[in-house]
């Protein structure tokens, strides 16, 4: 009967202190032009995002689609817009005209200009420009700053 009770306590005790965290992260957004919007700016999505305009969060993990996409933190999954923000890092696949990550992305950025602070995977479009080149570059552009074979290449370039 002890232990019983102190598996439910347990279960009580990591129930209340992980409910914060839960809170912060909502598994849908809906956004006309943040903040107005299901989810706060704040908090994070854990599911499907879409912005009609405008849509900022800390955090999507999962499908993010709409006309200006934004995240503060953290993004992984697809992320499919017009432009495409990203203040921390992203892993996945972006697809828009313009892609701005400014932390390490991981995956494939396919768009007209790619930015990224870190480029690992992929970056595909006519001008692609790296802080530091980690991955593979191809366009018409492609500039790395550093850890790139060349500083300015055509068609393609690669890491060191």
């Amino acid at each position: 009967m002890r232990s019983i009770r102190g598996g439910l306590f347990a279960l009580l005790i990591a129930t209340l202190t992980a409910s914060p965290a839960m809170a912060s992260e909502k598994p849908f957004n809906l956004a006309l032009i943040s903040p107005i919007a299901l989810v706060k700016p704040e908090n994070g999505v854990s599911a499907v995002r879409l912005n009609l305009i405008y849509g900022e969060n800390t955090s999507v993990k999962g499908l993010d689609l709409g006309l200006i996409n934004r995240t503060t933190t953290l993004s992984s999954g697809l992320q499919w817009g017009f432009i495409n923000i990203n203040d921390g890092d992203f892993k996945g696949l972006q697809i828009s005209a313009f892609n701005y990550n400014k932390g390490t992305t991981d995956g494939l950025q396919w768009s007209t200009f790619n930015y990224a602070g870190t480029a690992g995977g992929l970056q595909l479009a006519f001008l692609n420009y790296a802080q530091s080149l980690q991955g593979i570059q191809v366009g018409l552009l492609n500039i790395a700053k550093t850890g790139g074979r060349f500083p300015v290449m055509v068609i393609a370039n690669w890491k060191k």
